[in-house]
């Protein structure tokens, strides 16, 4: 499976459904980044994805975007073969 890196704050309904939804996908284990919490973390955030507003989810090297983005993915079909790619 696929690395999971998610950049979170603590009190986001976006990030907890963005978080459920991958764990119901079979997600174990998440890299969260908490920007609200690491000083600087949002700065990089924002000049990797171009977006200041979080949740921002990368698997492997592919930036998903946010919640929408990911659930989004989910209803195409796209998530699972995303989180299963070698």
């Amino acid at each position: 499976m696929q690395a999971v890196k998610i950049y979170t704050t603590g009190s986001c309904p976006y990030c907890i459904q963005a978080k459920a939804l991958l764990k119901q996908r079979g997600v174990i284990e998440l890299n969260e980044i908490r920007v609200d919490m690491l000083q600087g973390e949002r700065e990089k955030m924002m000049e990797i994805t171009g977006r200041r507003t979080v949740p921002q989810i990368f698997i492997g090297a592919t930036h998903v975007g946010g919640c929408d983005d990911l659930v989004a993915l989910d209803g195409r079909g796209g998530l699972l073969p995303l989180l299963s790619a070698p």
